[in-house]
């Protein structure tokens, strides 16, 4: 076969992973391809944490017809035993000739194993086709395998002017439907939805996916779960009566606060609340925080929503991956609130440079994809 037939194969594959862009938290999504004598004969993706994965799908489909063939897998098939069997031995054991996989897995349980297992068995594997389009299906899962953090993504919504709220705090709405039906699927992929204390303070946020705004398209399904919500709270202010803590799913309160009576309040209001080390401002260190999430929490992927404040500082200690900007035809004013906090800017040699990826109309908005640049 061609390049371009292989391409195509493994398109699909990458196609077929996407299905589980929702449901497969905190596993990675992947696809799974079976050609044979030019034909497709089985095809599979994971669906859900815990369930079969997909190459295990894609040979159950396949059936008999399996054997002899070639599998197009997006991510290197696993070689350990979790909660599923290894995905390499099954792939052996249905009599598959060659295994072609976009990008070897990143989890060192892995991470080279599942293809070692195929090579000592006789099935040819090859490494490295659409590479990139499948990091790019993943990039939480990678993040906390190779940086072991998550993924973060910071949703903020502006007027024309760059301002985010009226002085006062109100800030809904800015953008229109469209876009919040966006955000709604932003959180809907997302481990855990993060967002600071006045934040919940002026908005009283839900911070919770609504299922009847998410405008699925077919073939596309969601958890029964809700991502875990991290409330940045340094001392402790969260009103017992905030929305978010009699929402289904877990509020965690990230803190460096040991007011013992305070956390007591919290917890059994419905919070679970956690201690971490202080930053030089004795502010929660958010390094650590997302170091907590990734290891503790198994968070792949997190949306930050929130205000200048926590933005500006995520910004700033360089832990923002991406940026979805939305951007209203509207006009604030001066005295509204900015987009972030960021303090110490006297020269343009300190200005924060950005790489713009994607821009394109939403409803009667705008979006910007845009990645922070890293400084040096």
């Amino acid at each position: 076969m061609t390049t371009a037939t292989h391409e195509s194969w493994m398109a699909r594959a990458l196609i077929l992973a996407r299905r589980g862009l929702y449901t497969t938290d905190p596993n990675p999504r992947v696809g799974c391809v079976l050609v044979k004598n030019g034909q497709l004969v089985g095809e599979g993706w994971h669906q859900y944490a815990g369930e079969p994965h997909a190459e295990v799908n894609a040979l159950r489909n396949a059936g008999e017809a399996a054997r002899g063939a070639t599998a197009y897998v997006t991510l290197e098939p696993c070689s350990h035993q979790g909660r599923t069997g290894p995905c390499s031995q099954a792939l052996i054991e249905a009599g598959v000739a060659r295994v072609i996989i976009a990008m070897q897995d990143p989890n060192p349980l892995v991470a080279g194993r599942g293809v070692a297992m195929l090579e000592e068995a006789g099935v040819e594997a090859e490494l490295g086709l659409l590479e990139d389009q499948a990091r790019a299906l993943n990039p939480g899962f990678i993040a906390r395998m190779e940086r072991k953090r998550p993924f973060v993504r910071l949703k903020m919504a502006m007027s024309l002017d760059g301002r985010t709220a009226m002085a006062s705090g109100e800030s809904q709405w800015i953008t229109g439907p469209a876009a919040r039906t966006e955000v709604q699927r932003l959180r809907a992929r997302s481990s855990a939805v993060m967002t600071g204390v006045e934040s919940i303070i002026f908005d009283n946020s839900r911070l919770t996916v609504r299922p009847e705004q998410l405008n699925l398209e077919q073939g596309e399904a969601i958890a029964a779960r809700q991502p875990l919500r991290v409330v940045v709270d340094s001392h402790l202010r969260l009103p017992l009566a905030a929305v978010c803590l009699r929402e289904p799913g877990r509020t965690l309160i990230a803190t460096c606060n040991d007011d013992e009576t305070r956390r007591e309040a919290l917890e059994q209001a419905g919070a679970q609340v956690i201690m971490l080390a202080c930053d030089r401002q004795g502010r929660v260190d958010l390094e650590a925080l997302l170091h907590h999430l990734a290891l503790q929490e198994s968070c792949n992927e997190v949306l930050l929503e929130t205000g200048a404040t926590l933005a500006g500082a995520m910004l700033d200690a360089d832990l923002i991956d991406e940026m979805h900007l939305f951007v209203a035809p509207t006009l604030l004013g001066s005295e509204a609130r900015p987009l972030f906090a960021l303090g110490g800017m006297e020269r343009m040699a300190q200005q924060r440079a950005l790489q713009i990826d994607d821009i394109r109309a939403i409803g009667h908005d705008w979006r910007i994809i845009a990645r922070p640049k890293r400084r040096c």
